[in-house]
């Protein structure tokens, strides 16, 4: 098993400059990573580093919160698709999951799907909000909008990704998607007992310390 192609090799954070991308892209290629994972604003740049190479390119939108109306998340989904993004971690609309706006829900991820078409879509649970159920059932509403993927965190909540809840997101969607763990998984003994619980793809600012352990 080789765990660089499971790394979404990410940098988030409001004060990532320039050079820090450069260093991402960099290192990505380096490790041959299976994707970086950036903020909107810095897609242009990242694929010009990328260039022809097999890393893909992973953005997020509605970022952190989820909280914005579903057209500027789809407006800002189209804006990364045509920037050259080859996947989209969108946010979950929690306060209409936790109203029981489901249909709403469905709705905003077929609709953002439907807008990147080919590229990949994970949508972000932010599980330290939910219950065990809440889980199962965002899981459920994720298959229902066409998601290809489903994420725990944004890493900009209370709580990163736990074991438990990538156990229950493998419960509930199975093989229909691919689990995402992200959020506070800094070594690669913590990355591999998420594989281990089912996880496809691991989200991290550590890829480059976990190839060296």
């Amino acid at each position: 098993m080789h765990l660089n192609q499971y790394i979404d090799h990410t940098l988030l954070k409001p004060t990532a400059t320039e050079d820090d991308i450069k260093t991402l892209c960099e290192e990505a290629l380096h490790h041959n990573f299976y994707a970086v994972c950036v903020n909107s604003c810095y897609l242009p740049l990242a694929r010009e580093i990328l260039g022809t190479s097999e890393v893909k390119l992973a953005a997020v939108i509605g970022f952190p919160l989820g909280a914005m109306a579903t057209e500027a998340k789809i407006s800002e989904a189209k804006y990364c698709v045509k920037q050259g993004a080859d996947e989209i971690d969108m946010v979950l609309n929690l306060g209409w999951f936790k109203s029981g706006r489901q249909q709403q829900v469905i709705t905003e991820i077929m609709s953002i799907k439907s807008a990147i078409q080919k590229a990949v879509l994970k949508v972000i649970l932010e599980t330290c909000y939910l219950s065990d159920e809440e889980i199962r059932t965002a899981c459920e509403l994720c298959l229902k909008g066409g998601a290809d993927m489903v994420k725990t965190s944004t890493g900009f909540g209370p709580q990163g990704a736990t074991l438990k809840a990538v156990k229950i997101m493998k419960d509930s969607v199975g093989d229909k998607a691919g689990i995402k763990a992200s959020g506070g998984i800094r070594d690669r003994e913590t990355a591999l007992e998420y594989i281990k619980a089912g996880a496809t793809r691991i989200g991290t600012s550590s890829g480059v310390i976990m190839m060296k352990e």
